[in-house]
């Protein structure tokens, strides 16, 4: 290992905050880790870290080393990204990020088009509902639901995130069905609810032009589109979904559109998210083949709900 290389494990055992991480990322042993930093310090006659039997901290050194580190790694990306660009035909590995839901609706059909046409691509799909770190992790691509809190990233809208509220015929049976928001309140209510997103309410504008945020009674919570909407389905709760979960589930009348005259507020959006805007050719490719495939105007999910597009006042 030479030093650029024990630079970038500097690196990553900073970003990832322990060896041990650092260790499981590259599927190694712990000792490894810290023998190359060792060495690492001894190449460069300073002390990088200090050390003590639980954690770590930089030295003044260190904290240098590490900026130079992140430098040299940019680098060598945008080094990489210049070569591939010369290639007629993408090649190399292109990691994607995604969650659960929409890549394996979404992102896969396109994943199986975009190998038959570039057959020397491999292709890495993680589906992961929890953020991850797209540089120090080497994803080339992330989709997500909201604009990313990190400004040094590049995100691009690819599609509105419309919701709507659904009901069983069951549930609605046994409820009555809804004539205004007020009417749910009390009724019972399934939701989303992860570490990183939360829904608490149903968000719409009233006649006046207010934003309006109803609280609801949630009996059940899951992060998991298609649970929360098999237990609508079994008629014990209603749910508040974006539009991008439904598969047929309308068509075939197992849910019920709710209160489709009110105008529901959009849960942010769609983006795809990218850490370098120079984009090496086959990240470019495929997020053209997503672009198309999900739809310039009206993204591909809302043809799965009959007159989505006169509901909601959307």
């Amino acid at each position: 290992m030479d030093t650029t290389s024990r630079l970038l494990m500097l690196l990553e055992v900073i970003e990832r905050g322990s060896f041990a991480k650092a260790a499981e990322s590259r599927n190694i042993d712990r000792s490894v880790i810290s023998k190359q930093i060792s060495r690492l310090e001894d190449e460069l006659g300073v002390r990088l870290l200090n050390r003590t039997t639980r954690s770590f901290s930089l030295t003044a050194a260190g904290a240098e080393m590490v900026k130079k580190a992140s430098e040299l790694r940019d680098l060598l990306s945008d080094t990489v990204r210049l070569a591939e660009n010369y290639h007629q035909e993408p090649r190399g590995t292109l990691k994607i990020t995604s969650s659960s839901i929409i890549g394996k609706r979404y992102i896969q059909p396109v994943i199986n088009d975009f190998q038959k046409r570039f057959p020397q691509v491999e292709v890495e799909l993680r589906l992961d509902d929890r953020l991850i770190d797209l540089v120090s992790e080497g994803y080339d691509l992330a989709f997500r639901v909201g604009e990313p809190k990190d400004s040094s990233f590049i995100a691009r809208k690819i599609a509105r995130n419309r919701m709507l509220l659904l009901a069983s015929p069951e549930f609605i049976e046994t409820y009555g069905m809804p004539k205004q928001v007020e009417d749910l309140k009390d009724l019972p209510a399934a939701s989303y609810s992860s570490p990183s997103k939360r829904i608490g309410g149903i968000r719409y504008r009233n006649a006046d032009g207010d934003i309006i945020e109803q609280n609801i009674k949630s009996v059940f919570r899951a992060n998991d589109a298609e649970v929360l909407l098999m237990k609508a389905i079994s008629g014990n709760a209603y749910v508040l979904a974006p539009a991008f979960i439904l598969d047929d589930e309308v068509k075939r009348g197992d849910l019920v559109p709710i209160l489709t005259d009110i105008e529901l507020l959009d849960y942010s959006a769609v983006y795809a998210v990218y850490p370098h805007r120079d984009l090496p050719v086959r990240t470019r490719l495929f997020f053209d083949a997503m672009r198309e495939y999900i739809g310039k105007d009206i993204p591909v999910w809302e043809a799965n709900i009959p007159d989505f597009d006169t509901m909601y006042k959307g």
